[in-house]
C-alpha cells in the first residue's frame, strides 16, 4: 500500500489538533481586519493594541511612503512581471540599491523580493557543497534554508558564544573549501543582541568572511540606524550585511550590501534572485520614501529606545520573566504550552495582540509571548499593555 502525501505529518496533525482543541481561536490565524494606525487595529471587531507587528518605527503607516506608492502606481503600474535579470529591473530598483549602498557606506547593494530571499539568495550564492558555514544555533529559518539550498556543510555554534565559535573555526583550519560565518544582530525571538565585535575579531584572526543579518536591528540601533554593527563599531569588518524592508521600513523586500566587487557574479549565482519576479514599482517607491524617513529622523530611534525601556521595565515590575537585553523585541518566557495559550488568548480578549511562539520554534523549548514595541506607541498604550499582562499573570499565577 502506497504512502499518502500527508501521512508524514501525522504527528504534526495530532499536535495541531490538540492545540486547536485547547484554544478558543487559532493562534496562527488572527486577522487584523483593518489597521486604524500603526499601533491600533481592529481584531474580532474590537480596537486592539498591536504589540506583535515588527513595525518598529511605525513606517507602515507613513504618509510619505503611502503617497509615493500611490503616485508611482498611477504612473508606472503595479508590477514588473519579470525577474531582475530579465525585464524586472526598473530605474527605481537601481535607485534603491544606490540609496541602500549610500546608507550603509558600502560600494554595492543588491535588492531581493523578500527578506527571506535575501538570506536564501545571499548564502546560496556565496557557498556550495565544498564549503563550510558556521551558524549561530538560534539562527532564523531563512538562514538555515539558505544553508540547505547551498549544500554547504553546516557547523553550529552555541548562541552568542564567541569562544565556541572560535573553537569550531580553528578545527577547520585545514579545510580546502571556503568558509563563512553567519550571525544576526538582534535575534527575532528573544531580542538578544549579538557580540558582533567579538565575532569580527575571530573572523580576522582566522581569515573567515562574516555575514550578518541586521533584519531586526536596521533602523533600530546606532546613531545612523545601521544596526548592531554600527553600535559596536565593527561595520567595516563585516563582509556582507543583509536585512529586510518588512520591519523598520514597513514595506516588503530584502537587501544585501557589501564592498566586494563580485556582487554581479552573486546576481548570476543566486537562484532566488534570478528566478523571482522583482518588487513592484510602488513598493520600491514606498521603500525609498521610508528610507528617507529612517535616515532623516533620528528622533524615531530615540523614541523607540525609550519605549522599549518602558515596556521592559513594566514587565519586570509585574514579575514577568524577560531577557535582560533591552531591545524592541521583548519576549515573556512561560513554563508550558497550556499556560502560554491561556495567557495569549486572555491578552487578545483584553485588547492586546502579541505573538505566541511555541516549541520547537523557541530557543530553549519553552513558549514565549513575543512583543515588539514601536516608536509610534504612546506611553499610555505601553502602560495599558503592561497592566493587561500584570492582571493576567496574577490570575494565572505566573511569576519570573
Amino acid at each position: 500500500m502506497s504512502v499518502g502525501l500527508f501521512d508524514k505529518y501525522a504527528s504534526l496533525k495530532a499536535n495541531y489538533d490538540s492545540l486547536m482543541a485547547s484554544s478558543p481561536r487559532n493562534p496562527f490565524g488572527v486577522v487584523i481586519e483593518r489597521p486604524l494606525s500603526a499601533t491600533v487595529g481592529i481584531i474580532e471587531g474590537r480596537e486592539t493594541l498591536l504589540f506583535g507587528t515588527n513595525n518598529y518605527l511605525g513606517l507602515s503607516q507613513s504618509t510619505d511612503a503611502r503617497d509615493a506608492a500611490i503616485k508611482t502606481a498611477q504612473t508606472m503600474g503595479v508590477g514588473t512581471t519579470g525577474s531582475r535579470i530579465a525585464n524586472g529591473t526598473f530605474g527605481l530598483h537601481a535607485k534603491l540599491e544606490e540609496a541602500l549602498a549610500k546608507t550603509f557606506q558600502r560600494r554595492h547593494a543588491m535588492v531581493f523580493s523578500t527578506g527571506y530571499q535575501a538570506n536564501l539568495g545571499t548564502i546560496s550564492a556565496l557557498v556550495n557543497k565544498d564549503d563550510i558555514l558556521f551558524l549561530d544555533a538560534d539562527s532564523h529559518a531563512s538562514i538555515y534554508d539558505g544553508a540547505r539550498l547551498s549544500g554547504a556543510q553546516v557547523i553550529r555554534f552555541r548562541h552568542n558564544d564567541p569562544a565556541d565559535l572560535e573553537k569550531r573555526v580553528a578545527r577547520t583550519a585545514n579545510h580546502k573549501g571556503a568558509r563563512l560565518i553567519v550571525a544576526e544582530g538582534i535575534y527575532s525571538m528573544t531580542g538578544n543582541i549579538a557580540p558582533l565585535n567579538e565575532f569580527v575579531e575571530i573572523k580576522k584572526r582566522h581569515n573567515v568572511p562574516l555575514m550578518v543579518d541586521e533584519a531586526h536591528s536596521f533602523g533600530v540601533l546606532g546613531t545612523n540606524g545601521r544596526g548592531v554593527a554600527e553600535v559596536q563599531n565593527c561595520e567595516k569588518d563585516i563582509d556582507f550585511i543583509v536585512g529586510t524592508f518588512s520591519k523598520s521600513l514597513g514595506t516588503v523586500g530584502g537587501y544585501c550590501v557589501t564592498d566586494h566587487d563580485e556582487i554581479d557574479l552573486m546576481r548570476l549565482c543566486s537562484r532566488p534572485y534570478m528566478f523571482t519576479a522583482s518588487l513592484p514599482p510602488e513598493i520600491i517607491a514606498a521603500t525609498l520614501a521610508a528610507l528617507d524617513e529612517l535616515t532623516g529622523r533620528p528622533d524615531l530611534r530615540q523614541k523607540l529606545q525609550d519605549n522599549a525601556a518602558r515596556l521592559h521595565q513594566g514587565f519586570k515590575s509585574v514579575g514577568l520573566n524577560t531577557s535582560n537585553f533591552i531591545s524592541p523585541v521583548i519576549a515573556v518566557t512561560l513554563e508550558n504550552i497550556p499556560q502560554a495559550i491561556t495567557f495569549w488568548n486572555a491578552l487578545l480578549e483584553a485588547g492586546v495582540y502579541v505573538n505566541l511562539s511555541l516549541p520547537p520554534a523557541t530557543p530553549d523549548n519553552r513558549p514565549l509571548l513575543r512583543c515588539s514595541v514601536m516608536a509610534a506607541h504612546s506611553a499610555e498604550e505601553i502602560d495599558r499593555a503592561v497592566a493587561a499582562f500584570g492582571h493576567i499573570a496574577k490570575e494565572l499565577g505566573v511569576t519570573a
